[in-house]
């Protein structure tokens, strides 16, 4: 057994890098938070950011971790990464990125379909063409192909961010198979680049060459090189492990291993996901992603922008709570909490759908955020309520479409991310679904989930199930109040349900007109 008491898991979001020093227990024994600019705009309705800027960031995030003084980097026994997903950057022969990074958020489309040749028509009279289409237009290597030729020209490797990190850290071109979410050409059921024959490789000008050498979580993949110890301050030789996702590894560090555990995360995403031994799809063609336990699966429903929306309503709505808090000495996120409390459950009537970006199929390409059911006693207040009750309508939503899908219905609810630290919130979380709702003792699960692969690579425990029992623990339980849950229960069933067909032909209209998001 490995001497060294720690593992560190890297855990690059979306607002924010971490560097996390867990011990075989998962105690969090220290972090550095270091925040970073999510994205930048060249045009409307892009989100970029420097590759460059990433690892910058995360090797300053090492450095303060051993500045702080808790941890020294000779007591780490081995380094995982988790990322954000669906962040893509191209590489030249020599490793260097050809353009900023294409950041999920982004929402450009490649302005030419792609033609499968002999496979269209079959795939049309499947009824799969216009999922295909779809998938073809969001491709991020599609709209460079197309759009910047001689830039797809010059790339050599199309990597995701975690893979760019890993290649950072050891040189290689390696990735883990449970950080694959995007439009690339994954088999989700095989869990393995597609094969030869499949649609993908005629779907997207990839070849097999140019992506990396996938490794199951929980293995070592790769050795810290010279020059990345230099840089973060590890010591070269590291074992590097492979982890998964920030989602995959919220699942994980959440504890929710099991089927019956369902697991909300109130990220920049949010989502509702579960574990699965089988492979399920939560609607047609929208695949479950690999799981950070090999061989599994997370069914999910997700919110595009969901906890983004909080960070929406602080730059235009909240103001005197951003004076407040520079004078208090606070996070502006703690006074949230009194907005909530000044409102009942339902806001008094305001109801909110919180599709500030469309979806796939759930909601569709076309889908817009609305709020209805205003009057005179309407502040501000009761909107930050409707931003949150309508985020839990939301995933409640997917959780029963999950449900449905997989025959399992779920026991117990765990909920974790940034916006799980308000008590509020997990309350109004607990009314909505009208079940308890559990509390992980930390937060940070995503990083202790690729805590949890380190140390089943490290053999500190024989398998991914008994690591995730041995270090994560539930930290506090929100029973649901029963007069608001009827409140919700109504205002779900009789209003929120009905709300997105309804207003889906105006979306639709809007789309139209404005061209916003361009078609």
């Amino acid at each position: 057994m490995n001497d060294k008491p720690y593992v560190l898991s890297i855990d690059n979001g979306t607002q924010s890098i971490r560097a996390l020093a867990y011990d075989r227990h998962g105690e969090q024994i220290d972090k550095a938070y270091i925040p970073i600019e999510a994205y930048t705009s060249p045009e409307p309705a892009w989100a970029e950011q420097s590759a460059e800027y990433f690892w910058q960031k995360l090797c300053e995030a090492c450095q303060c971790l051993w500045q702080q003084g808790k941890v020294k980097p000779e007591q780490i026994a081995a380094l995982s990464v988790t990322t954000q997903r669906g962040t893509v950057i191209n590489l030249d022969k020599n490793g260097e990125p050809l353009r900023p990074a294409i950041i999920w958020l982004d929402q450009r489309e490649a302005p030419e379909s792609v033609s499968l040749g002999w496979m269209d028509w079959p795939l049309k009279l499947l009824g799969l063409k216009s999922n295909i289409d779809y998938f073809t237009k969001q491709a991020e290597a599609n709209w460079i192909h197309q759009v910047q030729p001689e830039l797809w020209q010059k790339t050599h490797k199309f990597l995701l961010l975690s893979g760019y990190h890993h290649y950072r850290f050891s040189g290689k071109y390696i990735d883990s198979v449970a950080s694959q979410v995007a439009y690339i050409p994954f088999d989700y059921k095989q869990q393995q680049w597609a094969k030869d024959s499949s649609w993908h490789w005629r779907a997207l000008p990839l070849k097999a060459d140019m992506l990396p050498e996938l490794v199951p979580a929980g293995e070592v993949m790769a050795e810290v090189n010279e020059q990345a110890a230099g840089e973060t301050g590890l010591p070269a030789g590291l074992p590097i492990v492979a982890s998964g996702s920030d989602k995959a590894c919220e699942l994980l560090g959440a504890g929710a291993v099991e089927e019956h555990i369902g697991c909300l995360s109130y990220g920049t995403t949010a989502t509702y996901n579960g574990n699965f031994s089988r492979y399920i799809e939560s609607a047609p063609m929208i695949p479950p992603y690999p799981a950070a336990t090999p061989g599994r699966y997370n069914t999910e429903a997700m919110v595009y922008r969901g906890y983004w929306m909080v960070s929406w309503f602080k730059e235009q709505m909240a103001m005197e709570e951003k004076l407040q808090a520079k004078e208090q000495g606070v996070a502006v996120e703690t006074l949230f909490d009194e907005l909530l409390k000044k409102v009942p459950a339902g806001s008094m009537g305001l109801t909110l759908q919180p599709y500030w970006s469309p979806g796939i199929k759930n909601p569709g390409p076309g889908a817009k955020g609305a709020i209805i059911g205003f009057g005179d006693v309407h502040t501000k207040a009761h909107i930050y309520r409707a931003i949150i009750e309508g985020l839990c309508f939301a995933l409640r939503e997917g959780k029963e479409r999950v449900e449905k899908r997989s025959g399992q219905k779920i026991s117990r609810l765990r909920i974790s991310g940034g916006g799980s630290q308000s008590d509020q919130i997990m309350q109004i979380s607990a009314d909505i679904f009208g079940m308890a709702v559990e509390r992980p003792a930390t937060y940070e699960t995503s990083g202790l989930g690729a805590a949890i692969n380190s140390a089943v690579a490290m053999n500190w425990y024989p398998d991914h199930k008994a690591a995730a029992q041995n270090m994560s623990r539930v930290g506090q339980t929100f029973e649901p109040i029963e007069a608001n849950v009827d409140v919700y229960e109504q205002m779900y069933r009789q209003v929120y349900l009905k709300m997105y067909s309804a207003l889906s032909p105006l979306y639709q209209s809007i789309r139209k007109i404005v061209n916003y998001p361009s078609l």
